[in-house]
């Protein structure tokens, strides 16, 4: 008789006990009284919004002034938090030098060629963070039908919640400098520098 009470009071207290750690696990707590951290949740995937995002480009004119331009058709999607990727894709008939005549001939096959390559990419294959809000990217850089690996340094610029606090939304700023003789760019080399510096302003919304 005995036996059995203490067998019965053993099974009860066992009960208790896995009733109160599973109790305490649940409200944050581990088996010691110590909180337990909850896994931080991924960083989401932006899409490009077009609207608000700039793809800007610099070249040396006569080796006296800096001349800028940009380019206005821009998609793609992009992850700088977890180490992820960015997919960036620019429409070379959208250059924009504030000059038609310009733009007609930035479209001819003496620069980026729009019709038989209408698009330049760049499609990153590691993420570094550098900083809290700096990022190191490398990848290839299609132009003008040439592929050529670079790097380019992130800095992230802002996030919040979206428009009318729908979804969120993040921006950051990139900036590298390419040769243009090494993507075929060969037109007046001299008069026109053969250094692009690349500035790519992006915003996103998840």
């Amino acid at each position: 008789m005995h036996r059995r009470a203490f067998g019965v009071v053993g099974v009860a207290a066992a009960i208790v006990a896995g009733s109160a750690l599973a109790l305490a696990y649940s409200s944050g707590s581990s088996a010691d009284g110590g909180p337990v951290s909850a896994s931080p949740a991924a960083s989401p995937t932006f899409k490009v919004d077009a609207v608000h995002s700039s793809v800007l480009y610099r070249i040396k004119h006569l080796n006296a002034a800096w001349s800028y331009g940009r380019f206005n058709d821009i998609s793609g999607t992009f992850n700088i938090d977890d180490g992820g990727a960015i997919d960036v894709t620019v429409k070379t008939a959208s250059v924009d030098s504030a000059n038609a005549k310009r733009d007609g001939h930035l479209q001819s096959p003496d620069f980026f060629s729009a019709k038989e390559f209408p698009e330049i990419t760049f499609k990153s294959t590691s993420m570094t963070r550098t900083g809290d809000d700096t990022f190191e990217a490398r990848g290839p850089l299609t132009l003008r039908g040439v592929t050529r690996d670079v790097t380019v340094s992130i800095e992230k610029t802002g996030e919040g919640p979206g428009q009318r606090g729908q979804g969120k939304v993040q921006g950051f700023e990139a900036r590298f400098t390419i040769k243009r003789t090494d993507f075929g760019i060969n037109y007046m080399v001299g008069p026109l520098g053969d250094e692009v510096t690349l500035i790519v302003s992006l915003e996103g919304n998840a």
